[in-house]
């Protein structure tokens, strides 16, 4: 039985360099989704079939301290849910705020937590990039300038 890889995307380029990765990773795995739900273009991009759940926004552009919590426990509730019913063998992001809730949880359940940062971070890691990199049990940059600076961040080339 092939093992299960739960995929946080998040929109524009994060989502081109997910799906990227996931044609990379090929036929090895079976794959499940994750997408804000209010996100319409995301889902329609993806090549590998696999379940797509959404989950709300864990934070506005706007950054309302209080509003933005209570949007992150309530995706942080919906999140649980999907790795409970998932069950993956690792959670793969790179960089969308949906994943910081996700991979935070997926480490309880005891879910590998690989994190790759967008390949527009070139000299210093976005704030989901500051927060997985503590998270992460595995944690790519796409540039060698980002790895000289994060002694446990992997440069592995670019995603595209």
């Amino acid at each position: 039985m092939k093992q299960t890889l739960l995929i946080a995307l998040g929109e524009g380029g994060h989502t081109k360099e997910m799906l990227t990765l996931v044609d990379m990773l090929g036929d090895a795995y079976e794959y499940a989704y994750i997408v804000v739900a209010d996100d319409p273009i995301s889902e329609r991009k993806i090549r590998r079939p696999g379940p797509v759940y959404r989950v709300l926004r864990p934070r506005d552009k706007a950054h309302n301290l209080l509003r933005d919590g209570l949007k992150f426990v309530r995706s942080a509730c919906q999140a649980w849910h999907i790795l409970r019913q998932v069950r993956p063998a690792a959670v793969l992001s790179t960089g969308p705020s949906v994943a910081v809730p996700v991979c935070v949880l997926a480490r309880l359940t005891r879910a590998r937590v690989i994190f790759v940062e967008t390949g527009s971070r070139v000299t210093a890691l976005s704030t989901t990039g500051r927060i997985m990199y503590r998270v992460a049990h595995l944690f790519f940059v796409q540039w060698p300038e980002l790895a000289a600076v994060y002694p446990r961040a992997i440069y592995a080339g670019r995603l595209f």
